[in-house]
């Protein structure tokens, strides 16, 4: 078992780059497995949920080579369509592959998928929307079997603009005979990439990025070369360990518009943000604000993977803040952890009211979840004294790196493995 040792009070200062996008990444590599050639796929992050990915591919039959950031998935060679039960269990965004499987195969089987525990989150919209494409779909003993000799084109309505659902049935309509419109659609940056990446293999999509997209199904995808995009939850969580730290830190590879939502609310706690072409500069020298309301809901709004991390920012600013989660219903989890740290937070429901303290206090936390953890992260940070965050493989499935960048930039951070049961610990680098 791993942890992070964090010694707080360091400014953060310098200039780092920011990885690809995990969620960008993840449906793209799902979506290759429609192309009946090999596809490159450049800055693809080095993490654990990619690497469940890659293995999946594999066990489908794909080729795949790994070089650095670069991945090589040659889908001509895939011979079955069941997803295995113990990788499925590994992680949620597996869902992904359900669309093109179908489209492209005619049936696909999988398990109920696994991922944070953060909330419901149901696969309804999923299922319904691949039914309306003409799917057959069985559920029982805990998989889902998903049948249809060809897609048909349809009209789909989302009862809630889900990423995930929205970039499972534009996969499953590429290959679809027809026209689909898939109204209320999520807006997010990610939807665009994988358009972006499909049209390269030979789709044809229109709207991608905005509420309706329409898709003209093709009889086949060919294969490509395509570049993720850069990950705002990671900027946005380094923007945010910068501020806290009264440090000044520039980021490359970032999509400045991408994160307006977070910017604008940095400048509201005080913070100076600057953005030229793909280059984000934050600094700050006075106290840090109270921000009267942050609500989270889809882009272009502010992140649910953002909350926690802004949290842990804004329980050191004067005044107090609110904050109301109306994405996932379990996601203040990281509450109780930030409470031992000294933070002054009260819950009603879905909403936080913090209390900005003049000192966070070193402590042993537990990651309760992937954006949890990185936000624990940052509290230590800036804490009195030692901190110890447990539980780490969060982190590990969405920042490549992390200690390693926070390292970069001048934090005292280092990742240690348990070697007793009296939990004494190690260097591990």
């Amino acid at each position: 078992m791993e942890r992070l040792v964090i010694e707080g009070g360091n400014r953060l200062t310098g200039s780092v780059r920011v990885h690809g996008s995990k969620n960008a990444a993840l449906p793209i590599l799902a979506a290759v497995v429609m192309a009946k050639e090999e596809t490159i796929i450049h800055d693809v992050p080095n993490l654990d949920d990619i690497a469940v990915m890659l293995d999946i591919l594999r066990s489908l039959g794909a080729r795949v080579t790994r070089n650095k950031s670069d991945v090589i998935v040659d889908s001509s060679t895939i011979h079955t369509t069941n997803v295995p039960d113990y990788l499925m269990r590994l992680m949620r965004s597996s869902i992904f592959l359900m669309g093109p499987l179908l489209a492209r195969f005619g049936s696909v089987r999988i398990s109920k998928p696994g991922g944070c525990s953060i909330g419901t989150r149901p696969i309804d919209l999923h299922l319904k929307g691949l039914e309306l494409l003409g799917a057959n779909i069985v559920e029982r003993h805990g998989f889902i079997e998903c049948q249809a000799s060809q897609l048909q084109g349809a009209s789909i309505f989302l009862d809630f603009p889900s990423v995930g659902a929205t970039e499972n049935l534009m996969m499953a309509a590429v290959l679809a005979k027809g026209e689909t419109i898939i109204g209320n659609a999520a807006r997010e940056p990610e939807i665009r990439d994988l358009a972006a990446l499909l049209t390269q293999l030979g789709a044809r999509i229109r709207g991608a990025g905005e509420d309706t997209i329409v898709i003209e199904g093709v009889n086949e995808l060919h294969g490509g070369e395509y570049q993720v995009s850069p990950d705002r939850i990671v900027a946005g969580t380094l923007m945010i360990a910068a501020s806290i730290t009264g440090g000044h830190v520039q980021l490359r590879n970032v999509r400045p518009m991408d994160l307006t939502a977070v910017t604008t609310k940095l400048r509201e706690a005080g913070v100076q943000v600057t953005g030229l072409h793909d280059i984000l500069d934050i600094k700050r020298t006075g106290p840090l604000h109270a921000v009267e309301r942050i609500q989270t809901s889809p882009y272009p709004g502010f992140p649910t993977d953002l909350q926690a991390p802004f949290m842990s920012l804004l329980t050191m600013a004067q005044g107090v803040s609110v904050i109301s989660e109306t994405i996932f219903e379990d996601r203040f989890q990281h509450v109780s952890e930030l409470q031992r740290m000294g933070a002054s937070i009260k819950v009603d429901i879905r909403t936080a009211f913090i209390r900005g303290v003049t000192e966070l206090t070193g402590a042993i936390v537990e990651a309760t979840d992937l954006r949890a953890g990185a936000a624990l992260a940052i509290a230590g940070l800036a804490a009195e004294g030692s901190t110890i965050l447990e539980r780490v493989h969060h982190i590990d499935r969405g920042y490549e790196g992390f200690e390693l960048q926070l390292r970069e930039l001048g934090a005292h951070i280092r990742r240690v493995r348990e070697t007793g049961k009296d939990a004494s610990v190690s260097a591990d680098a």
